[in-house]
């Protein structure tokens, strides 16, 4: 995965709950040890989401180079495994130039495909479908409970209006015969790594939130998601689901007022962001850092330099 040598430097991660920062600290560590950041949300990985992710426009980059953005088609759906894949080969390919690699994002799952020891039953098209097929008839929530009674421990990792994640974990569960939760690893790196993990104060990022969501759709974030409908974009596809997507479709649908959307995806968003928190919080192995302390580039250097 590295180009190797003695001198090879650690994979640096920069993860935490949304609207923490984690972008302009990958790019102030990335100026600062001359790097180059690899995409860790999976949603940044479509092109044209762009204001509903907070994706910085390459202007706003610093100069600082972006992998595994703008890879994907909004009708494509995203994979863990072909992400594991493509990020460990950007980083493979920016250490062979001697440069040193970022990971940056808060898809706690992606990031720990690549840092760590995981891999990936295979997929069988006609059980997906199925459950996928008894999904829409039968809503998550059933789907869940269905989980929640073969497997405890993996239905509570996955949120129960998660239709993807419970589906995965019930197809797992059919093809290998074994609990879902069986496959989930145990924290093991790969290869030398930093973890630096962002947090704020609840308060404080709720604020954050809901600020950052009112000034998307000020930004014409109806607009986007009214061009990408025009490109493929569905309501029922990942990139249909995600959150703050689903419920600009619905305004533009008529089902959804403009007030009612805003605050359904600030609630939403801020359930997301818990979530983060939580999965972040069980990894020990994170050097965890206050996203608002005025030294935060030196704190986090020095992290990366202990």
């Amino acid at each position: 995965m590295s180009a190797g040598g003695a001198d090879r430097r650690p994979l640096i991660t920069v993860v935490g709950a949304t609207a923490t920062g984690k972008s302009d600290l990958g790019i102030a560590l990335a100026r600062t040890l001359d790097g180059e950041i690899v995409n860790g949300d999976a949603l940044q990985l479509y092109r044209g989401m762009d204001i509903g992710t907070a994706k910085l426009a390459p202007g706003d980059r610093g100069g600082v180079p972006h992998h595994l953005v703008d890879v994907l088609h909004v009708d494509e759906p995203a994979s863990v495994s072909a992400f594991q894949r493509a990020a460990r080969a950007a980083i493979a390919e920016i250490e062979s130039r001697r440069r040193c690699a970022l990971l940056v994002g808060g898809s706690g799952l992606y990031v720990r495909a690549v840092t760590d020891d995981m891999r990936f039953p295979g997929t069988d098209p006609e059980v997906r479908a199925r459950l996928e097929a008894e999904a829409q008839a039968q809503g998550a929530q059933a789907l869940h409970a269905r989980l929640e009674q073969a497997d405890p421990p993996a239905a509570a990792k996955i949120a129960p209006g998660d239709v993807r994640r419970i589906v995965r974990a019930l197809e797992v569960m059919e093809i290998t015969g074994e609990p879902f939760s069986a496959h989930l690893p145990e924290h093991a790196y790969v290869r030398p790594t930093v973890q630096l993990g962002l947090t704020l104060a609840r308060e404080v990022l709720h604020a954050r939130i809901a600020d950052r969501v009112e000034r998307m759709w000020d930004a014409g974030w109806v607009e986007e998601v009214a061009g990408l409908v025009e490109r493929g974009l569905r309501a029922d596809s990942t990139a249909g689901q995600a959150i703050g997507y689903a419920e600009v479709l619905a305004h533009l649908d008529g089902t959804m007022s403009r007030a009612e959307a805003v605050e359904r995806t600030i609630v939403r968003t801020r359930q997301f962001a818990k979530r983060q928190e939580t999965w972040f919080r069980r990894d020990r192995r994170i050097t965890v850092l206050q996203a608002d302390a005025p030294d935060l580039l030196e704190q986090a250097l020095a992290a990366v330099r202990a």
